[in-house]
């Protein structure tokens, strides 16, 4: 016996009531498949109830009689069941949910769209959106988180976001989805920065679940059939050597070993990070980042404009005016060296992995 959920406590009320009144036999229809109160009828005597189940029995409705007792224990159980499904799920939502909260924030998002992320897993639908709106500096970013409910359970998944970065003075906003998992994801920051142009360092497992490490820049020459752009990778195999670039420009915090560390993690996160240059005795703030593609450093001063390291005499770091003119010309040109034509000057192999 099954009864309709949202009348199980009036039914139980009902026959709770009927015995007292004597009324120790229910007969319903046998082949309901969820019992309401409009399905039963109480009798005193099996006589009057078996008298009923056969007026009203037909070829398409069967009428039986049950003690009012078993029926009583019967809706209990199914209360108690139904009590059971609504902890689990409690407990299952509790853990998703926290699950959940946690990813966001590690991957950038902070703790701001808590509630949000809350009200709409109790909501229960297929698929739900979280918008995330952030300036770094003047650029202006939006990522819109989705998440996606299991076709097996109620559990929901964090599958990716959707991030717009809009640079001061740009024209048109950069446009990229990355996708969030256990492995390969990218945080909000280094997604910023991907998406403005930089390299990332990251650790990364390939197809095969084998771990790798790379330096990761988009392609904006290129998009995948999603229309995402695809990604360029300078494994270690490549030959990029960040210390040993940032060893051939007269950094100041190079010569501390806690500020060195940071550095190298900033740069490693995609950063344009803030330097001190020393020449002849005069410290000068400027801004770098790594440019693993050409194997180097990109220097700025102030208001961002690019600045060349001439060699000058004195200076033990720094590179050539044409060697400098030379590498202009070829970022300016879009002169991407392959791995193919990396491979062929016998400088290391490059491991493409997508």
């Amino acid at each position: 016996m099954l009864f309709d959920e949202k009348e199980v406590g009036q039914i139980i009320e009902l026959v709770k009531y009927q015995l007292g009144k004597g009324y120790d036999l229910i007969s319903f229809p046998d082949d309901s498949t969820a019992l309401s109160v409009a399905d039963l009828s109480f009798f005193n005597s099996s006589y009057d109830a078996l008298e009923f189940c056969y007026e009203n029995t037909t070829d398409l409705d069967r009428y039986t009689v049950r003690s009012a007792e078993v029926v009583l224990q019967s809706l209990e159980k199914q209360v108690q069941q139904n009590e059971l499904i609504n902890i689990k799920n409690i407990v299952m939502n509790q853990e998703n949910f926290d699950y959940l909260k946690n990813q966001v924030k590690f991957t950038g998002f902070g703790e701001s769209l808590e509630n949000d992320l809350k009200t709409n897993i109790e909501k229960q639908e297929s698929t739900f959106q979280l918008k995330y709106p952030h300036e770094f500096g003047k650029d202006e970013t939006v990522a819109t988180l989705n998440f996606r409910k299991s076709d097996q359970n109620d559990m929901y998944f964090f599958n990716n976001y959707h991030l717009s970065v809009k640079q001061d003075g740009a024209k048109d906003p950069v446009e990229q989805t990355f996708y969030v998992g256990k492995d390969n994801t990218f945080t909000l920051k280094e997604a910023y920065n991907l998406a403005s142009g930089r390299a990332v360092n990251k650790d990364l497992v390939n197809k095969d679940g084998e771990g790798y490490n790379s330096w990761v820049q988009l392609n904006f020459k290129d998009t995948d059939t999603h229309g995402n752009y695809k990604l360029k990778h300078f494994t270690e195999n490549y030959g990029f050597d960040l210390k040993e670039a940032l060893n051939k420009h007269p950094i100041k915090e190079l010569a501390n070993e806690d500020d060195k560390g940071k550095l190298l993690e900033s740069l490693q996160k995609g950063n344009r990070q803030s330097v001190t240059f020393l020449h002849e005795g005069k410290e000068q703030k400027l801004f770098v980042e790594a440019n693993p593609q050409f194997k180097s450093i990109t220097v700025y001063d102030g208001s961002m404009k690019r600045v060349r390291q001439d060699q000058k005499e004195g200076e033990t770091s720094g590179e050539s005016t044409k060697q400098e003119i030379k590498k202009d010309q070829k970022q300016k040109n879009n002169e991407v060296e392959t791995p193919k034509a990396a491979k062929s000057k016998k400088r290391g192999k490059t491991q493409h992995i997508s």
